[in-house]
């Protein structure tokens, strides 16, 4: 393939979900692998959207108006989450590779639980602000954990699909937050004396939990640490035969699976580090019209509208977005290839973010627009899918430089939002669609970049 990927020798079709060149006893073990994986990932990944946007959503249906807020709140809860998750990141591409990832991963998951619950109990401002850090702190882990393991079982022409069922649950989480936060502020409102935004965070929480305690049992966990509770010995070992292979273990992998400083040193003197993080801040920001809440600001800046009604339309863009994720992530796998595919996504998403820096348009247009936004973020289990493939020969490198660059790049969207983003500045933002449609450009140039230099790098390792 000409983004590096050495495709299976058999023939193939684009439907197919296996290779061609798999054995049954392969076939067996990523059927099982599969089973276990792919629910629980898009159940958590689904919750922990929920979680995420929730806020957003209380935001317009009487948060401000309740704890009277008329400022920047808004995206200072979004930075302020968002520095959490960059701070709380930063252990773990330590801990990846030393702790099982079916005991981290769902127990992170039960904490960030506790704090969102508490969240319904917000006074204040400061109250608030405090829960959405502890929340970001305990999320910070999944996605880069997620991404760890499913680089660690599958080979790189086979995570882009997996990883589209787990990243169904980001868009069903945004679209079903705002679903039950339309139902709950009207029907739950007032009990107990409690708002209906308020009730959203105990549903949510609910949720949760039982999620959080079925991933002990259902996370495989990797090939070097595995959860045996479903997978045996030799599951294990075809499995990390099947990876060797094809080139994604080495003897450092078995031999000494941890990070140390000399790997650390190693990696930063390599291209790998360095390119793909600049890739993915270029993938982050141009995302931020996405994350930032701006079309639920613009269906309630038309002040036609009820609280239900916002939620439920602000739904129709996640929504839209399942279908863009299923389209683009298979096609990638199956015949597109990924760099024609990221780059099909994102002229999408552009030609929606040119019409809102235009702006003076009709407002059938702006509808349109905001429902292609979803193109900047769906691509992202390709986009993901290639960096595990990329860094596939190492595993404590891939797990250091997975964090390394989903900390920076989202430590970049900390800020910036609030420059280009200030939630007073809603629904025109005059600065921040202008520089997200100048990132999506960069973002295409970085995609070359990097398809140049993995074709380089696997066509060394040949020899």
């Amino acid at each position: 393939m000409e983004d590096g990927t050495a495709p299976p020798k058999a023939t193939r079709k684009w439907y197919h979900w296996y290779s061609p060149d798999d054995t049954p006893e392969e076939r067996r073990l990523l059927l099982k692998l599969d089973i276990l994986i792919i629910p629980i990932a898009l159940l958590s990944f689904w919750i922990k959207n929920m979680d995420y946007a929730n806020i957003n959503n209380a935001y317009v249906s009487g948060m401000k108006e309740e704890l009277h807020f008329f400022g920047n709140e808004l995206v200072q809860f979004q930075t302020v989450f968002t520095i959490a998750s960059v701070v709380g990141q930063l252990p773990f591409a330590f801990l990846f590779p030393k702790v099982p990832m079916y005991i981290l991963v769902p127990s992170m998951e039960l904490i960030w639980g506790v704090f969102n619950l508490l969240q319904f109990k917000s006074q204040s401002f400061g109250e608030e602000l405090a829960y959405r850090f502890m929340v970001g702190i305990f999320e910070s882990a999944f996605f880069p954990g997620v991404q760890y393991v499913l680089g660690s079982w599958y080979l790189g022409h086979e995570i882009a699909r997996r990883g589209a069922f787990f990243y169904v649950g980001q868009t069903v989480g945004a679209l079903s937050t705002g679903l039950l936060t339309g139902s709950i502020a009207t029907t739950f409102a007032g009990r107990h004396g409690l708002s209906g935004w308020r009730w959203m965070y105990i549903f949510t929480s609910v949720i949760t939990f039982p999620i959080a305690i079925m991933g002990y049992f259902l996370w495989p966990g990797t090939p070097l640490k595995p959860n045996k509770l479903f997978l045996t010995d030799s599951d294990v070992a075809l499995a990390r035969k099947r990876l060797e292979r094809h080139g994604h273990m080495d003897s450092n992998d078995v031999e000494n699976p941890s990070l140390n400083w000399t790997q650390i040193k190693k990696t930063f003197r390599g291209w790998r580090v360095w390119v793909l993080t600049i890739w993915d801040i270029t993938f982050w920001l141009s995302g931020l019209h996405v994350s930032g809440g701006t079309y639920l600001l613009w269906i309630k800046s038309l002040k036609r509208y009820g609280v239900k009604d916002i939620n439920n339309l602000g739904s129709t863009a996640p929504g839209v977005g399942i279908l863009y994720l299923l389209v683009f992530c298979f096609a990638s796998d199956m015949f597109l290839g990924r760099p024609l595919a990221l780059s099909i996504s994102y002229a999408w998403n552009m030609i929606g973010v040119l019409i809102l820096v235009i702006w003076s348009v009709p407002e059938s247009a702006k509808w349109f627009a905001y429902n292609t936004i979803y193109g900047a973020t769906v691509i992202s289990p390709v986009f993901h899918g290639w960096a595990n493939d990329i860094l596939k020969h190492n595993s404590a490198e891939r797990a250091f430089v997975l964090v390394f660059m989903n900390s920076v790049a989202q430590g970049m969207s900390a800020w910036l939002p609030l420059l280009v983003f200030p939630t007073v500045e809603a629904p025109r933002f005059r600065k921040g669609f202008p520089f997200t449609l100048a990132v999506s450009f960069l973002f295409l140039g970085m995609t070359q970049v990097v398809r140049h230099l993995h074709k380089r790098q696997e066509y060394v390792a040949s020899f």
